[in-house]
């Protein structure tokens, strides 16, 4: 199979997962481990979180209704504190893996769930890290948000508008994802897929399926 193109999700590949600090954000609160994503796993596709990824509600309307979610099941959290765990730490292994794909002449896509949060794409909380983001983002041919695209992973049709905007094929296609819900609508569309579970990892995967070696940043 010949692969010319490598699309990426943003929160958990390209960043620190969020997950990491949901489960700081439980412990110092008191709380089930997971249970953000205890709540946000009940009616996934019209919950408060689906909504927000949709930009479907404001910021302040996530805050209650997470908070009513998170209450019927027996807690009380509210979404703003959710939503301070969104920003990531930037994995300049993954940064200097765009920048060699790039320089192969691979196309390199983006496909993120965000909320119409924070600051840019990354919704970063201060400008500094903002602008690490957007030099980050500007290495991808194309981006979609869901906040902005009003669709999210994984309905199969955020997936189908990358592979129009980019003019490729899925066949030709590598999709890296930290969620294999997510990586399912990809790997049925004939996408190569990998679920990344580490940074090393999905470069380990990433460099079997292209037949490159990537070298960790500093080595």
């Amino acid at each position: 199979m010949t692969f010319n193109t490598v699309i990426f999700d943003f929160g958990g590949v390209i960043t620190s997962s969020p997950f990491e600090a949901f489960n700081r954000m439980e412990a110092k609160n008191g709380l089930p481990k997971d249970f953000v994503r205890s709540v946000n796993a009940r009616n996934p596709d019209d919950n408060a979180w689906a909504k927000f990824e949709r930009a479907e509600c404001s910021a302040a309307e996530f805050d209650a209704l997470f908070a009513d979610e998170a209450r019927a099941l027996g807690h009380e959290l509210d979404g703003a504190s959710v939503i301070a765990c969104l920003a990531g730490d930037i994995r300049p292994d993954m940064v200097a893996a765009l920048d060699m794909l790039k320089s192969k002449g691979f196309g390199l896509g983006c496909i993120t769930n965000n909320v119409p949060s924070g600051k840019g794409a990354g919704m970063a909380v201060s400008d500094e890290k903002a602008a690490a983001i957007s030099a980050v983002m500007d290495r991808f041919d194309h981006i979609i948000e869901s906040s902005k695209a009003g669709v999210r992973k994984p309905d199969p049709r955020i997936y189908v508008m990358m592979c129009k905007a980019l003019d490729v094929d899925p066949s030709q296609c590598i999709y890296l994802d930290d969620l294999g819900i997510n990586c399912k609508p990809a790997a049925a569309m004939g996408m190569a897929a990998i679920k990344v579970t580490s940074g090393d990892q999905a470069l380990n995967d990433l460099g079997t399926l292209l037949a490159l070696t990537f070298t960790p940043v500093g080595v």
